[in-house]
């Protein structure tokens, strides 16, 4: 199988282009961001601290997540619940980051992410996919954008969701995300060894796609 492992902080733009890329080449795209995403949201819901691995992993006995793919395209599931349109706020977003500073958290999804790139070809993205989860993938990126230009696409995500948000908070969340993925002990957010950095501080999203896909495309 060939695995294409896609790192980078918040808001690059992971998600997007890499959902591009998979389609384009027939790949199956995993956003594993998503699932710690749903294990914040899981635990918010069930009042505990996403700070605390020690009030999480009691709960992680009773978390029931999947991905299932239609058309392709991700769906992440809380049990029997699609809560792919739940976990895009800025709320989850750091709870999100909360939990997967946690050993617990990051067993208990390893497994999943593992098991998936096995069984098909794929495009991976999140924050530790070329240093951790996928070290022998084909093809290792870093995908980054400046802190302004990932928190303006932010802002104007949550804007066109209809969210009442302000830019300077979202650029804020942004610098506070990057800080707290950095430097936390477990697999921090930073680029493999042998990663290729594209940085789509400039471009547009047709750029950003086409170049990710030049890189992939030659080095595969």
């Amino acid at each position: 199988m060939i695995n294409i492992a896609i790192d980078g902080p918040a808001g690059a733009g992971k998600s997007t282009v890499a959902k591009a890329a998979a389609s384009a080449l027939g790949y199956i795209y995993v956003d594993t961001g998503a699932l710690y995403r749903a294990v914040g949201l899981f635990i918010k819901e069930n009042g505990k601290n996403t700070k605390s691995e020690y009030e999480i992993k009691p709960l992680l006995n009773d978390l029931k997540i999947s991905l299932k793919f239609v058309n392709l395209e991700q769906r992440v599931f809380l049990g029997e619940r699609d809560v792919t349109s739940f976990i895009r706020t800025p709320e989850i977003s750091m709870a999100a980051s909360d939990v997967s500073a946690h050993p617990a958290v990051r067993e208990f999804l390893f497994d999943l992410q593992r098991s998936i790139a096995r069984k098909n070809n794929c495009i991976m993205d999140g924050r530790d996919i070329g240093t951790v989860v996928l070290p022998k993938a084909q093809v290792k990126i870093f995908l980054t954008a400046s802190p302004e230009e990932r928190a303006k696409r932010r802002y104007n995500e949550l804007s066109e969701k209809g969210q009442n948000i302000n830019y300077d908070d979202v650029l804020a969340d942004v610098i506070r995300r990057d800080n707290q993925d950095s430097n936390r002990k477990i697999a921090p957010l930073r680029p493999a060894k042998d990663a290729i950095i594209l940085d789509t501080t400039d471009n547009t999203l047709s750029q950003s796609i086409d170049l990710l896909l030049k890189i992939i495309k030659e080095n595969i």
